[in-house]
């Protein structure tokens, strides 16, 4: 959208309660506004002692409730994980439905190979919430060596590498 063929995950939440996600939000958070979030993919299944050590440091205000359930606040509002992810995959929905002319109602979304099941989890969940139905998750690595063809029956040991946003692995196939 807007030129681009891809879309930075981040969110930026006005107090009016309209959204922004991409390359605008992106620019705002550059520029020192609050209330824009990003790296949301980290949190994703996480408890809150986990999300404590990870944003140790972070811009974001953590809120947490009885049941553990960790929220971040922005724009006068108190988000999971869960629901700025499916923030992000609405805006994904609505470019490919714009790009292709029909609804999207089924998707298979690719995750970072080190997702547990509380992080896949929680993509599932946040699809659904975005009107998405997972037909299903794949790693990264291997999402990158189907597109490039290596399931047509080539033999041989391939390593693919995946240089994510502060990850590096490597998946052999």
């Amino acid at each position: 959208i807007h030129g681009h063929a891809l879309v930075p995950s981040v969110v930026y939440y006005a107090s009016d309660g309209s959204v922004e996600v991409g390359y605008s939000a992106k620019a705002r958070g550059d520029r020192g506004e609050k209330n824009v979030i990003s790296s949301i993919k980290r949190l994703m299944g996480r408890g809150a002692e986990d999300i404590k050590k990870i944003l140790d440091n972070s811009p974001y205000d953590i809120v947490e409730n009885k049941s553990g359930m960790v929220r971040l606040r922005a724009g006068g509002r108190e988000l999971t994980p869960v629901e700025i992810s499916a923030d992000i995959l609405r805006v994904l929905k609505a470019n490919a439905e714009k790009a292709i002319g029909k609804e999207v109602t089924k998707a298979v979304i690719t995750v970072p190979a080190y997702f547990d099941d509380a992080a896949r989890t929680a993509t599932k969940d946040a699809a659904t919430l975005a009107g998405i139905e997972v037909l299903r998750l794949i790693n990264e690595p291997t999402a990158a060596a189907l597109a490039y063809g290596l399931d047509k029956g080539v033999e041989g040991i391939y390593a693919i590498y995946d240089l994510g946003g502060g990850t590096f692995d490597i998946s052999l196939l």
